[in-house]
């Protein structure tokens, strides 16, 4: 798989330009890079179409494993927290493979995943096919954070699948900042090329 080695370096510009001027993201890495056709995006859609749990865990573990021994960030973290979806999606879908990412990173460095900090309380249509200001207009009101206590003080690193232009994963760390943590990190399997 082409890994992208970003954890490497924690400051990665292109990935924290997208969050640039609108929210403060402590750092953002991705395993592998994402390119239409290619494996990566096979294995995702078998992640996220096709129920494939233990792929998810797998290659998370690994990412995991890597982050432990080449990133100095993760060992501040108090929690890894999986984008969240609507309770009606995850009803319709049956699992939210966000949160299988979480958990085998989790397995990997050792960080509690949290599953109830943060909740998606309105549903929204795919973002699959949206530019990046439609895909910000979509989740600017979506997130919420129901206990800020939960979170108050605490590192943060929020997981998803793919990074594309950086909106649902902005929206979230805008709720959990808003909530008073005290900082947001950002992990995904994979990120699309510039």
């Amino acid at each position: 798989m082409p890994e992208t080695k970003q954890h490497c370096d924690p400051l990665y510009s292109y990935h924290l330009n997208k969050f640039a001027g609108k929210v403060p993201i402590a750092f953002s890495a991705s395993f592998v890079y994402f390119t239409k056709g290619g494996i990566v995006q096979k294995l995702i859609h078998q992640i996220k179409y096709k129920g494939q749990k233990e792929a998810a865990k797998e290659v998370a573990r690994w990412y995991g494993y890597q982050l432990k021994t080449e990133h100095t960030l993760i060992a501040e973290a108090d929690m890894l927290v999986g984008v969240p979806l609507h309770k009606s999606r995850l009803n319709q879908r049956g699992f939210n493979q966000a949160d299988w990412i979480a958990e085998g990173l989790s397995e990997a460095l050792a960080i509690p995943v949290r599953k109830d900090v943060l909740i998606r309380k309105r549903f929204h249509s795919s973002q699959t096919n949206k530019n990046r200001m439609e895909r910000w207009e979509n989740v600017m009101t979506v997130f919420d954070v129901p206990d800020y206590r939960e979170v108050a003080g605490k590192s943060i690193i929020l997981v998803d699948d793919v990074l594309t232009t950086g909106a649902t994963l902005e929206a979230c760390a805008a709720e959990l900042l808003k909530a008073g943590c005290r900082s947001v990190g950002v992990l995904t399997l994979a990120a699309t090329h510039r």
